[in-house]
């Protein structure tokens, strides 16, 4: 039975929640395939709205597959295959495949939960501040609307940038950082410089599964290095580094993806002492920075950017449509990066750039992130709680930050469980694609922010019973 509470009162349009309500019922199962829902006279009549309102939010909903209309009959729950357009039946391979997992993650259809996603909720983000301050940027003469950008980035962002790395104890002078469309475009640029086919480049091990792809397009050999809960493995590290002459290693120190671990003074100190004495660069991936609530260790800030390249971005905190990243590194580097920004991508946006610097200096990019973190918190205690009902171990509590790596008992890879999660429109990440030759793997990444949903709970019970 259709169960729908509307509020006049409510910013949302009586048309969506009637939409939304409908969706989440058929998405969550109470609604089944075959269904008939209620005429739009008799519901229309029940909820004080008119016929046309009912109207157009069951043919949104036909539009979205979610309702057959069925002449002189009725409105009917659609099968689940009819739902989307062009979808296919995830199998198990294409559950743990990177580029399948990456535009899983950029799927906008609607009643898809993305319980593994890499970002936070768009409605989580600060949208009216983007509004009020690309009205303010508008109206300033002094705003280059058609032209093109600098090569190396706005400069005042790059000034402001200076500042905020001396709060993480890093010194970087403006002509040291480049601006880069995000942090996957500054990812990008250091690989096509330093790596070349063939190269044995060391990774995490689990690590950024995107990066692992875009190593491999460049012919590179992934050598993984075991994390721990206070980051890299040195001891692993070193016994690796008697076997392979890597030219970088690239790793991930504060709110580690997948496994949210930060790393500790001691691994840091022995990282650096190894790539001195056999003489490696090492790629610091902090994107996601802003999310960790206290002051904590990074490689950049012991090694002054000596061996150590930064890479950082604003993407995950204040829009991922702006795309705006940047990598700070010793002079000679930051010259030879951007000049494969220059030959590559020609500028970056300096109008995305501006908004950016805008934010960060009027006080509101602070007062927003302690909200975001407060609320983050709230959300890691929410979804620490359901994973223990359901019964699985988690690798650490985190501090801070979007993830929590987690693994049911008994499983050696959960592969499976991805790919079932997949046709209940569930994306779930499984530990495979976070490793550097996808070998099984019985963790799973959550979101705190997406992963709390009562269906993304249901699911991990129904799966493990099963199991």
């Amino acid at each position: 039975m259709l169960m729908v509470s509307l509020d006049s009162s409510q910013a949302t349009p009586l048309v969506e929640q009637i939409v939304d309500a409908v969706r989440t019922q058929i998405d969550d199962r109470i609604l089944r395939p075959g269904m008939k829902l209620p005429p739009i006279r008799k519901l229309a009549e029940s909820q004080l709205v008119s016929r046309f309102t009912v109207v157009e939010a069951y043919d949104r909903l036909v539009a979205l597959g979610y309702l057959r209309s069925r002449r002189g009959s009725g409105f009917y729950v659609a099968p689940r295959r009819e739902r989307g357009e062009g979808r296919q039946q995830p199998s198990t391979d294409r559950a743990v495949d990177v580029a399948w997992m990456m535009r899983q993650g950029l799927d906008d259809r609607p009643g898809l939960i993305k319980a593994s996603a890499g970002w936070l909720p768009s409605d989580w983000l600060d949208g009216e501040g983007l509004r009020r301050h690309l009205r303010t940027l508008s109206r300033r003469p002094d705003v280059r609307l058609t032209s093109y950008g600098t090569a190396q980035g706005y400069l005042p962002l790059r000034q402001q940038l200076q500042v905020k790395l001396a709060e993480f104890g890093i010194g970087a002078a403006p002509h040291q950082i480049v601006l880069t469309e995000g942090a996957t475009r500054a990812l990008d640029i250091l690989a096509r410089h330093l790596v070349k086919p063939g190269d044995t480049v060391l990774v995490d091990d689990p690590g950024y599964f995107n990066f692992f792809g875009n190593l491999r397009l460049q012919g590179a050999t992934l050598v993984g290095v075991p994390r721990n809960t206070d980051g890299p493995d040195v001891a692993q590290l070193e016994a690796l580094l008697a076997h392979h002459k890597p030219k970088v290693f690239f790793t991930h120190s504060v709110l580690h993806n997948p496994t949210g671990a930060n790393l500790s003074p001691g691994v840091a100190f022995r990282i650096l002492q190894l790539a001195e004495k056999h003489d490696f660069l090492v790629i610091e991936d902090d994107t996601y920075a802003d999310f960790h609530p206290h002051s904590t260790t990074r490689l950049a800030n012991l090694d002054q950017l000596n061996r150590v390249i930064f890479v950082g971005s604003f993407s995950k905190t204040l829009s991922g449509s702006l795309r705006v990243g940047y990598l700070a590194a010793r002079p000679d580097l930051a010259a030879e990066l951007n000049d494969v920004k220059t030959l590559t991508a020609l500028c970056s946006s300096e109008f995305n750039e501006q908004l950016v610097y805008q934010m960060l200096t009027d006080g509101h990019y602070r007062k927003y992130l302690d909200r975001l973190q407060g609320r983050l918190a709230q959300a890691s205690d929410a979804c620490l709680r359901m994973l223990e009902r359901v019964g699985l171990e988690v690798y650490l509590e985190p501090k801070g930050g979007l993830f929590i790596w987690a693994r049911p008992p008994g499983f050696e890879d959960v592969a499976e469980i991805a790919s079932r999660a997949a046709e209940q429109d569930i994306m779930l990440a499984p530990g495979k694609v976070f490793r550097p030759q996808m070998q099984p793997s019985p963790w799973m990444r959550f979101n705190v922010a997406f992963a709390t949903q009562p269906r993304v709970e249901r699911f991990l019970s129904d799966a493990l019973d099963t199991a």
